[in-house]
């Protein structure tokens, strides 16, 4: 059995956001869900990509489809927590962009989960891989570290 990793901090992350949690995110252990970990990963890179114009939900012909998520967990969130997302780029290839992404409740410099999710990019209309767009490069290089 693999020895868990160490969770990281706030100063190895390259972008950040917050998203509050909800009451419906908490299970009845009183703490975050693990499946809300992934809506937090997901929402968090498609939020950037929005917000820097390199994805629109309605038109892009080319968009990342999700083809691998996981997820370390090391310390409880729960309501009425704030969720700060820290993103990076650990490999930005052809066709597809691995980021790692942590979780940091409220104001903590050490992550209480640490996850992967991987985009490839294909043409919205037949699902083929194709190169990542040159705009979503631009957007994704400053965050490789």
């Amino acid at each position: 059995m693999s020895e868990k990793a160490a969770p990281t901090r706030r100063e190895a992350y390259r972008h950040f956001t917050a998203m509050p949690t909800r009451w419906g995110d908490n299970d009845s252990y009183g703490h975050v869900n693990n499946a809300v970990y992934y809506a937090f990963f997901d929402s968090a890179v498609n939020r950037h990509l929005i917000e820097q114009d390199a994805l629109d939900i309605e038109s892009s012909e080319i968009v990342g489809l999700v083809i691998e998520t996981r997820c370390t967990f090391f310390s409880s969130m729960g309501f009425p927590d704030t969720v700060n997302v820290g993103l990076k780029v650990v490999h930005l290839g052809n066709s597809s962009v691995r980021y790692e992404i942590a979780l940091f409740r409220n104001d903590s410099e050490i992550a209480s989960a640490v996850g992967q999710f991987v985009h490839v990019y294909v043409q919205r209309a037949s699902n083929r891989p194709v190169p990542i767009p040159e705009r979503v490069r631009a957007v994704l290089q400053p965050l490789v570290g």
